[in-house]
């Protein structure tokens, strides 16, 4: 439960403000009716209410769920780009490691990598000689 805060806290203000989007809409809805004379219906209120809220979540809802998961997806996932600045910034503190030298750095590193699920991952040291050579 605690892992997943944020996405239940995130449910939560869905659940409550879409209640009351629809609980306030059919208070107005109730309101127009009666000052044109006509008695409210449930049918047409599902009717309106419906096309007002996916009209909602097409301008605000959508667009903000394929900004946050479209970028979380490229950045995080699929994008070689999103990776070249780990890889780069991982490659140099391999090499920072290094030079404390071979055999305790390179214990360093695998530990480091066991640590945080990193297997074999895609830094590499590009540097011919080893720096201080």
């Amino acid at each position: 439960m605690r892992r997943y805060a944020y996405a239940w806290i995130t449910l939560a203000f869905f659940f409550v403000s879409i209640a009351l989007h629809w609980l306030f809409g059919w208070y107005a809805f109730v309101d127009e009716a009666r000052d044109h004379g006509a008695t409210p219906q449930l049918a047409a209120y599902l009717v309106l209410m419906g096309r007002d809220t996916f009209e909602n979540w097409q301008s605000e809802f959508l667009q903000l769920l394929w900004q946050v998961v479209g970028l979380a997806y490229f950045l995080y996932v699929g994008s070689p780009a999103s990776k070249e600045n780990d890889d780069r910034t991982e490659a140099k503190i391999d090499a920072l490691l290094q030079l404390i030298g071979q055999e305790r750095g390179e214990a360093l590193i695998r530990e480091i990598d066991a640590a945080h699920d990193r297997r074999g991952g895609h830094a590499r040291i590009h540097v011919d000689p080893p720096y201080g050579a």
